[in-house]
């Protein structure tokens, strides 16, 4: 962990923590160390119950489980959720395209801005 995210990590709940990382450039979710679970939305404790939670660098790797497109006069955007090769869901927004099938796959990276957010793009196949 670098300097500012240790601190961070020290008072912060784990939002902040996240939220510290992506600030940094960095896609992190958690995971147990005793029982291997990856963990996402940040959580004080897993599914499982487990409490020994580690912050680990996600592989940025996913599939489009469901996605839906909201039209405004503005434009339209999506909201998708996806399952990351690690397991845990989340929900995003896939850039560069309207709607995406089903089981397409997707690559995260950050989008820097005041709130930095993991955003997905479509794999080249």
């Amino acid at each position: 962990m670098m300097g500012d995210t240790a601190a961070a990590k020290a008072i912060a709940g784990p939002q902040a923590i996240y939220e510290a990382f992506l600030a940094e450039g960095r896609f992190m979710i958690q995971r147990s160390r005793e029982t291997g679970e990856y963990v996402f939305y940040p959580k004080v404790m897993a599914p499982s119950g487990a409490v020994d939670l580690d912050w680990v660098e996600a592989s940025g790797g996913g599939t489009v489980y469901a996605i839906t497109v909201n039209r405004k006069r503005e434009g339209s955007y999506n909201v998708a959720l996806i399952n990351l090769d690690e397991g845990p869901r989340m929900m995003a927004t896939v850039v560069g395209v309207e709607t995406l099938p089903i089981g397409a796959r997707v690559r995260a990276r950050i989008e820097a801005g005041e709130n930095p957010r993991v955003v997905f793009e479509p794999e080249e196949k």
